[in-house]
C-alpha cells in the first residue's frame, strides 16, 4: 500500500480551521468558534478519552483498491475517476467519542465510512460518508444546538426535556433521529451516504452537482431482533478481518445528480430517488491495514481534500467539517 500519511497534514487542516473562524463564530461562550464548541460538546458527551478522536472514535481500517467505471468520466475528470485502479484505505467507525462503544449500541449510529484514494504524486483525496441518508442540521450552529440539548438532558430532566424542546423546534433533526438505524449483518452489507453535495466537472467543462452513495455488491442486509440477542459488542469490528481473510468485500460508488430546485447546500433535504444516478466505480477491499494504529493516530480524513474535477458546494456543514476535524486532530496529537 503506497498511500502516504503523516502529521504534516495537520498544518493544512489547522489553516482550514482558522479560515473558517470568520464563517462559524458564535456570539456566546466568549466568542469561542462553533467548530471548537462542537468538539468541546462531543467531548462532554463521550467523557475524557485522551489521544482519541472526539467522534467516530472506535474504528477499524482496511485496504484495497478503487476501479473507476466507464461512466465516471462523463461526470468528472478527477484523476481517480479517469485513470486505472487506485490504492485505497478505508476506515469504518462507530459514532460518538467513546472508544469502546458496542457495535450494536443504539448510540453507535450512524456508522462511518471514510475512504482515502491514493493519487500518486498528486497526493490523495478523501470521501467521508455515514450510514444514514441525510443529516440532522443544515448549519454548524444548529448541529451544536442539537448536541447541547442532548448534553443538557438527563433522566431527571423536567418534561419537556431540553432535547424534546429542541426537536420540536427543529423538524429536520427530529426526522433524522426517528430514522430507523438498523444494525447491519456486517460492514459488507451496510450502504453509506455522502450527505453533502459536490460540484463535478468533466473534460467538456460540464458542471453537475451530486451526492455520493455507496452500495454493497452483495446487497443490504440487517439483523433481526432475534439475531441481535447475545451479539458480541465487537461483532462488526472483529468480523471484518475474518471476512477479508476468506474473500474480498466490494461496493459500488454512485453519484446522485441534482436537478433544478434541489437544494445543494442543505444536507437535511434528501433528493427524490428518481434523480439520475451515475456509477463511478467499484471499491474492492482485500485485507486489513497492518499498521492501523499508527495510521489512525497520524491521520484525519478531510472531505475538502479534493482533486481537480471536483469542487465543494457552499453547504455550511461541509465547509465546517475539516475545521472541526482539525481541532479534534490537534487535541489527539497533543494527547488531550
Amino acid at each position: 500500500m503506497s498511500i502516504k500519511y503523516g502529521k504534516t497534514f495537520f498544518n493544512i487542516a489547522a489553516g482550514i480551521a482558522l479560515g473558517l473562524h470568520t464563517i462559524v463564530v458564535s456570539a456566546t461562550e466568549q466568542d469561542t468558534p462553533v467548530i471548537e464548541q462542537l468538539v468541546n460538546t462531543m467531548t462532554e458527551l463521550a467523557g475524557e478519552h485522551p489521544g482519541i478522536r472526539k467522534n467516530h472514535a472506535k474504528g477499524v481500517v482496511a485496504e484495497g483498491y478503487f476501479t473507476p467505471s466507464p461512466t465516471a468520466k462523463s461526470i468528472s475528470n478527477a484523476l481517480h475517476l479517469v485513470g486505472s485502479s487506485s490504492p485505497i484505505i478505508v476506515r469504518y467507525s462507530n459514532a460518538t467519542g467513546v472508544p469502546n462503544i458496542g457495535d450494536n449500541n443504539p448510540g453507535s449510529f450512524p456508522k462511518g465510512m471514510a475512504i482515502r484514494f491514493d493519487l500518486g504524486d498528486e497526493g490523495y483525496t478523501d470521501l467521508v460518508c455515514i450510514s444514514v441518508n441525510g443529516f440532522p442540521a443544515a448549519t454548524p450552529e444548529d448541529f451544536l444546538g442539537l448536541l447541547k440539548a442532548i448534553a443538557e438532558t438527563s433522566p431527571d430532566s423536567p418534561s419537556p426535556s431540553p432535547i424534546a424542546l429542541f426537536l420540536d423546534k427543529h423538524p429536520a433533526a427530529k426526522t433524522f433521529v426517528e430514522i430507523p438505524k438498523l444494525p447491519p449483518k456486517s460492514f459488507a452489507t451496510q450502504p453509506f451516504y455522502g450527505v453533502n453535495a459536490f460540484k463535478f466537472i468533466n473534460d467538456a467543462g460540464v458542471e453537475r452537482y451530486g451526492r455520493y452513495f455507496i452500495e454493497p455488491t452483495v446487497g443490504t442486509a440487517f439483523l433481526t431482533e432475534e439475531e441481535q440477542e447475545g451479539l458480541s459488542e465487537d461483532y462488526l469490528m472483529a468480523g471484518l478481518p475474518k471476512q477479508l481473510s476468506n474473500a474480498n468485500i466490494e461496493y459500488k460508488i454512485f453519484v446522485q445528480l441534482s436537478e433544478d430546485g434541489d437544494p445543494i447546500d442543505d444536507p437535511t433535504v434528501i433528493w427524490p430517488d428518481s434523480r439520475e444516478k451515475v456509477e463511478l466505480g467499484t471499491i474492492t477491499l482485500t485485507g486489513m491495514v497492518k499498521d492501523a494504529v499508527m495510521f489512525e493516530k497520524d491521520n484525519m480524513f478531510n472531505p475538502l481534500a479534493l482533486p481537480e474535477g471536483i469542487e465543494p458546494s457552499n453547504d455550511p456543514i461541509l465547509l465546517s467539517r475539516p475545521g472541526a476535524y482539525a481541532v479534534s486532530f490537534g487535541r489527539r496529537l497533543s494527547g488531550n
